[in-house]
Formats: structure tokens, sequence, C-alpha cells
């Protein structure tokens, strides 16, 4: 059985970071990810590593129809499948929205869809850019024996956008690494409710509170790495996908794959298994709209990951000792974590409002002086997402029902 795959009669084992996948010192961020293919596979990297040049130039769907067509059966382990859906995604996500919004294809041409195909499969990944390859897989120190912080870290690989492409990347990157703090004390809260020790589970929460913080505190540097303007009419739609998108209405065919037309949401920081996590152990629950779309972006989490948030959900709860208990103490703690998820989220909502609502209005004005003639590595904002995020969900009705929700998760004296 693969790690982290346990059905619901092994949920009264001890939680264990070992058994998801996880890493002590890097929580759901894959450590120290491979930057290189085996050499049967240069073609893909060599596309991939000139992805931003192609893009503007217009020429990446001509390279890649030039592509062979690779076997995936040289790749060996884990590490080299993350690279490999890492570069597959890069390469699709510009393939397709190289011309803009109004320049989509409906078909991924087969050299590149079947080897994506074949290697979402062995991963249990969706065959789109995620979360998972656009931040957890998609880092590497500029000194191997340097610091983990923002001087010393590049993405792997790259789409247009240049510096605030670098700095959204590993922005959100240096918010997973916050958090792992906050994942290792779910794991000691875990065992704590288990044993009924009150210091420890206090301890544990305590923690918990200090990550979400420290998570706020980085998401913060998204002001200093990344430029409203760039964001929104550059980067924006290249994570975009054919789910619930005006854009590509029909989905896209995979071609090889099958006949029909698929759909798959773009990346979303619903995506990260953080906040699934936190949530399970604080018990909140969302509005039905808004659990419905959550569970479903637990579709584009490697699915360890995703055991992990299943397992919390089926652990004991952790609310109805507390409400059994009656201890002041544990309330208070438990109260801190839920009031830092809520300000992680309402800053979260401040960050969308100033990177999407903001820059759309100055967008539409820019773009009403210049006429409509730019594409978008020229800088002309897509219009088909306006009010959505790029998973595809109303983006400001959903953050502030999850955040509405968080708060009231709160254990009143």
């Amino acid at each position: 059985m693969e790690p982290g795959a346990d059905g619901p009669e092994q949920s009264s084992l001890p939680l264990e970071l070992s058994r998801f996948q996880l890493s002590e010192e890097f929580g759901f961020l894959l450590p120290h990810p491979l930057t290189e293919l085996p050499a049967a596979y240069a073609p893909w990297m060599e596309v991939a590593q000139d992805l931003p040049q192609l893009i503007a130039s217009r020429q990446l769907r001509s390279r890649v129809h030039q592509m062979p067509q690779l076997s995936t059966q040289q790749l060996r382990g884990q590490e080299e499948l993350h690279l490999a859906h890492l570069v597959l995604s890069f390469i699709t996500m510009g393939y397709l929205w190289q011309e803009g919004e109004e320049g989509t294809v409906k078909v991924l041409p087969r050299n590149l869809a079947v080897p994506f195909w074949e290697v979402s499969q062995s991963l249990g990944l969706p065959p789109i850019l995620s979360h998972a390859d656009f931040v957890l897989a998609n880092w590497r120190r500029r000194n191997p024996s340097g610091p983990l912080e923002m001087d010393n870290l590049d993405p792997i690989i790259s789409l247009p956008g240049g510096e605030s492409l670098r700095g959204f990347i590993l922005v959100t990157f240096l918010v997973e690494k916050a958090a792992v703090p906050g994942i290792k004390a779910i794991v000691q809260a875990s065992h704590a409710i288990l044993q009924q020790d009150e210091e420890s589970l206090h301890r544990a929460l305590q923690q918990l509170a200090e990550a979400i913080g420290g998570m706020s505190q980085a998401l913060k540097r998204m002001h200093d790495h990344v430029d409203p303007a760039v964001f929104y009419a550059v980067i924006r739609i290249f994570l975009s996908g054919w789910k619930d998108n005006p854009a590509m209405p029909d989905g896209l065919i995979y071609e090889g794959v099958a006949e029909e037309p698929m759909e798959y949401s773009g990346g979303s920081a619903a995506q990260s298994s953080v906040l699934h996590a936190f949530d399970e152990l604080l018990g909140i629950h969302h509005s039905q709209q808004s659990s419905a779309f959550l569970h479903r972006m637990r579709d584009y989490m490697p699915p360890a990951h995703r055991a992990f948030v299943e397992e919390i959900r089926r652990g004991p709860s952790l609310r109805q000792l507390l409400l059994r208990s009656g201890s002041p103490r544990l309330r208070a703690a438990f109260n801190r974590c839920v009031s830092a998820l809520v300000d992680f989220r309402s800053y979260h909502i401040t960050i969308v409002t100033k990177y999407v609502t903001l820059a759309a209005a100055r967008a539409r004005a820019r773009q009403a002086e210049l006429g409509a003639r730019a594409g978008p590595s020229l800088g002309k904002p897509p219009s088909a997402l306006q009010a959505k995020g790029t998973g595809g969900s109303h983006i400001f009705l959903f953050l502030k029902s999850i955040r509405d929700s968080t708060r009231e998760g709160l254990i009143p004296a």
C-alpha cells in the first residue's frame, strides 16, 4: 500500500508525518527537488527552461510541435516524476495561453498530452499545473549550503512575469515553510488528545497559533516582491485552468489519451494542504458551497497529503474534547489558533483586493488608453476571470465566506 493510502480502519494509528510523505523540515514542500531530468528528456527541459522567451516571441507552440514523442518509462522514483510533472505542466500552460484568452486551443498535442497524462497517473495528480507543481516542487537553492531565504532561492521552471513571477512563487513557498511548525503541532496535538495530556495539548496549540502568525508575516512579503500590474496582466492567465473558465468553456482534449475533452481547475491557494489540515484539527466547518469547492481542490493535492488531511478529520475531535474538559486555558489556546487563522484569511482578502480587484480596475483604465492591441505578454488584461480566482471560484464570495465561517469556530467562554 502506498504511504498515506491507509483506509478509515487504520485511523487509530498514531499520526506520523513519515506515513504521509511529509518532512519534519519541509512539511508539504518537496525536500530537495531535482533540477535536471535524465538526458533522454533533454527536449522537454530545453523547452521548459526557455518558456518566458518562447511565449513572449509566440514560438512555444511551434517548438512543442517539434518535440519528439518520448516514453515516460525511463523516469525513476518520485523526484524524477515530480520534476517531469512540473516541466510538462508549465509547458502545457504556456502552450494553452501563449496567445491569450482569445487564442486558446481545443487540443493538447499527443507528444505533450500522452506523457503528461502518464506522469500524472503515476503521481496521482491531475494533468494540469497545480500548487504541488508551482510551489511545492518548484524551488532550488542558489547556494546549496545557504539558507532557505528569498535571496538564496529560485524557481526551477518559470513563466512570463520576471521578478514578480519569481516573487509570487517564492513568497508562497515561504508561507508553506512557515507552516511547518504548525504541521508538527497537529501531530503533537493528535497524540496529546489520544493520551489526554493537557500540558502537551496546550503546548501544541501555542505552537500552532505561532505558526499561523508566521504564515501571515511571510504572506506580507508579497508586497515587496510582486508588482500587482504584472501579476494581473501577465502572470495570472498562465495559472488559469479549463473548468469554470469562460475562455475555455468546452475543456481540453488530451490527444492520444481520450477523444472527449476534460476539465481541470487552474492553480489555487485552496490546493495547499496546510489550511485544510488546520481546519480539520480545529473543527472549522464552511458553507456547503465553499466546502464543496475546497473538497474538490483536494483532488489536486498529492494523494499522500490528501490522506493526511483526511486522517486528521477521522481522528478524535479536539473541539469536543475542549467542550467536555471545560479548561479555560485550553479553550483560550484553541481560540488563539482560530483567531490567527481568521487574521490570515483576512489578510489573504487584502492581498487579493490589491492584486486582482484594484489591479483589474487599473488595467482596464490603462487598456482604454492604449486600445486593445496588446497581447498577454505585453500587458493586455484577461477578462474571463475578472471576478473569479484561477481555480474557478467566485473569489471574494469564497474568501469572505471561509473567513467568516472560521470566525464562527471560536468557542465562547
